[in-house]
Parts: structure tokens; sequence; C-alpha cells
């Protein structure tokens, strides 16, 4: 017991190294738990989660999996909502989620803060913490820090843009090649990682046709095979396509399949690990993979909460999105990939 102690310790200390909101008075903190209870600190704690997807999707269940470990290792009661990458549907469920009165809840940002704000200034008048994963809501996360609103994932612009620059690198694209985008352009925040792809395509000169991922495509990638085919059909001469959504991105060999087309007929690059990703790396179906880490977007809001609860510690912001996943590291991961943690 008096290793994990350290163990736990350490880590809290670690990440707030990692913090980027300076440190600020926060709600008033419960009781410091007695020592002999340290491995169950944060047990009489309520937490609602949003894993963000449906349940059992890919992206999703990475994040569920953190979030059920943070669970298992500090204790708090958590009740996860499943949204199905919706925006509307994530409005409502937090409007429903904030009536129950928990002690936390922990969103993703993809409504935006126009849309979201109101709705969390108002749970915060009412004790709730709150904080997000996966999106950030930065004009929020600012007024609420000192009162534990953190972020855990990428930062969504330079992520995109990232996946752009690395994509035509690794491929060796030139100007006036054409690529195709993928992604959520139109929802706020969130749009801005499909926006940095676009334009680090467009800054080395590439030829850039941009598609929205439609509601059932976001919900069911497979639906989204005949969008693809058409595109391809259409554009014979593509030579990139970047799908800015884990769901797609894990489809990706199903797409090709589709299309008519073979491993490595066309450059295939996109956001987050999963086994199927994992299947069309190493198939030669995707060539390029940004990795978000999104275990620890499950994890590390569910700690920030139990953070900010039991000990008044404010929000802190930890950028889970900077490393890519190739042909030349897949082996690596691929074991924790299987697992649904990477």
């Amino acid at each position: 017991m008096r290793a994990r102690t350290i163990l736990t310790v350490l880590f809290i200390v670690a990440m707030m190294m990692t913090a980027c909101v300076a440190p600020a008075p926060a709600p008033a903190p419960a009781a410091a738990p007695a020592a002999s209870s340290a491995g169950k600190w944060c047990s009489n704690v309520t937490i609602v989660f949003f894993p963000g997807g449906p349940q059992g999707g890919v992206f999703a269940v990475n994040v569920y999996n953190g979030a059920k470990q943070a669970e298992a290792d500090l204790g708090p009661k958590v009740n996860y909502v499943w949204s199905d990458w919706d925006p509307q549907k994530m409005i409502q469920q937090f409007r429903e989620s904030a009536a129950t009165k928990p002690d936390g809840i922990a969103v993703m940002g993809h409504p935006g803060d126009e849309a979201f704000d109101p709705l969390i200034d108002d749970a915060v008048s009412k004790g709730i913490i709150v904080t997000s994963q996966n999106s950030e809501l930065p004009k929020v996360q600012a007024k609420y820090g000192a009162n534990g609103f953190g972020y855990v994932g990428a930062s969504n612009y330079p992520a995109g843009h990232a996946l752009g620059v690395q994509a035509v690198k690794v491929f060796g694209l030139k100007a006036g090649d054409r690529a195709m985008v993928w992604g959520l352009l139109s929802q706020p925040t969130r749009g801005e990682r499909t926006k940095g792809v676009v334009e680090a395509l467009k800054e080395a000169g590439l030829t850039v046709d941009y598609i929205e991922i439609d509601a059932a495509t976001n919900k069911d990638p497979v639906a989204g095979a005949p969008t693809f085919s058409a595109y391809v059909s259409s554009h014979p001469d593509v030579k990139l396509v970047v799908t800015d959504h884990g769901g797609l991105t894990a489809t990706a060999e199903t797409y090709l399949k589709a299309a008519g087309k073979k491993a490595g007929d066309i450059a295939i690059a996109g956001f987050d690990l999963s086994p199927a990703t994992i299947a069309a790396i190493k198939g030669g179906f995707t060539g390029l993979v940004i990795d978000q880490q999104e275990w620890l977007q499950g994890y590390l809001p569910i700690l920030q909460i139990c953070l900010t609860k039991v000990y008044g510690f404010s929000g802190l912001a930890i950028n889970t999105g900077a490393g890519f996943v190739d042909k030349s590291n897949v082996d690596f991961v691929a074991p924790l990939a299987e697992k649904n943690i990477r």
C-alpha cells in the first residue's frame, strides 16, 4: 500500500508540472482522506463522464477504458453517457446530467464555447466541477481554470497542421498533387483540427478537396464507403486522403477496397489508433496516423475532478497528441492497441 501511495503522489506531481493554468483558489475542497484510504481516496465523489461516441465505437472505447481504470484506481462513482459524436446530443445530455447534481462532469468539447458555455456557467454556479477532453473549450477553460476546469487532449489546430505537414513529407507529395480531406469543419473548435490539415496541405501547394463527414458516417463510419468511392471515381488523380476522425481512419481498408483500390494506390493519413488501424498500417492501406493517446483522455479527466473535489487543485492542461505512427514503429504500439489502450 505504501508503494502504491508513493506512486500516486509522484503521478500527481508530474502532472502538475505540465499544467498550463496557474494555481488559483478553487471551490472549497472536501476533507482530505486518511492515509489508510489512499488507494480509494476519491470514493465519495460522483462523476458523469462523456466518452464521446457510440458505446463500443472506435476511439470512444479507448477513452472509456481509461476512465474505467481511473474509476477502479481512485474509487469515484461514475455514470457514462454515450453521444454518437453528436454535438446536439451532447448539449441535451449535459443538461440532463447537471440536473442530477453530480460532483463533476467531464465533457467532450465538440459543441463549442458558444453552445456550451451558458450551460457550464449554470453548472459551476451550482457547485459542479466541469472539465473537458478531446476537443477544447478555450473560453470557458480560461474562465473556470481555478475551479478545476482543465483539458486533456490534442491541441486541435496544431495537431491537424502537424499531420498535414508530416503527410506531405512521408508520402513525397509536391505542389499540384491532389488531396482530399474528410473532416468536420462545421463544428466549432473541433473543426480547427480539420482546418489545420487543410491549411498545411495548401501551404505545400497541393490542390485540396474537402468533404464534410455527414451525420450517418460520423456515427457509423462504414456508411461513408459510397461517399469515398464516388469521390475517388470522379477524382482518379487523388494522391492523398486525410480522414479527420478516428472511426473513419479505422475504416480506411474498407473504403479503398470499396473503391476498387489496392493497398498503397492512394496514400491514407488520419487520426487515432485502433486494432483496425494497426492492421491497416501493417497491410499498407494506411500510411500515417497521429496518435492522441485517447486512453489518457479517459483517465486524466476523472483524476482532474477528484483532485479538484478532494484537494482543491485547479485545472490541468495536458496535450496528448504529439506522436506519429507508421510502419516504422507500429509494432511497438500494436499490442497496446489490441487492448484498446493505445
